[in-house]
């Protein structure tokens, strides 16, 4: 025969409910005199609720730190530049942005790379770039080298 479940029967879950906390009734409850709001002061007054930010009169923390200027972009592309006369440097017939990073001469974090016009060449290299400006470009293909756009 199963049991029948009667309003007498029915209880809250364990841990759902608690003793409601009744301040200023004693000093024998543990929550008297004071009422658990402390000893003096503005606290222990009614009414009072604090600022947002308010540290006790100390200056805050978002006054203590400075001001941000202006933003980083997080799409922008970090270029490695390199002109003319270093690519001779390298003593290689072909360049990239990947020989750069692994001869060190681009930070391994860059994503193009761009080759300016400062100097002179004299060995045909084929040089292989996402920008060349129009000086380095010329000096290139002067030396009988290749400038290719990738």
């Amino acid at each position: 025969m199963s049991e029948q479940i009667t309003l007498e029967d029915l209880r809250p879950a364990d841990g759902s409910t608690s003793k409601i906390k009744r301040v200023g009734r004693g000093r024998a409850s543990g929550h008297g005199k004071t009422s658990c709001r402390g000893n003096n002061g503005e606290g222990q007054r009614s009414g009072r609720s604090s600022k947002r930010g308010f540290e006790g009169g100390q200056m805050p923390g978002y006054r203590q730190m400075p001001k941000l200027k202006g933003f980083k972009n997080f799409n922008a592309l970090c270029y490695a530049e390199i002109n003319v006369s270093e690519l001779e440097k390298t003593g290689l017939a072909e360049i990239d942005l990947d020989v750069l990073k692994s001869k060190k001469l681009a930070h391994p974090s860059t994503q193009e790379l761009r080759v300016l016009g400062n100097g002179d060449i004299s060995k045909a290299i084929t040089v292989k770039a996402r920008y060349f400006t129009e000086s380095a470009k010329e000096k290139i293909e002067k030396a009988g080298g290749k400038a290719e756009l990738v």
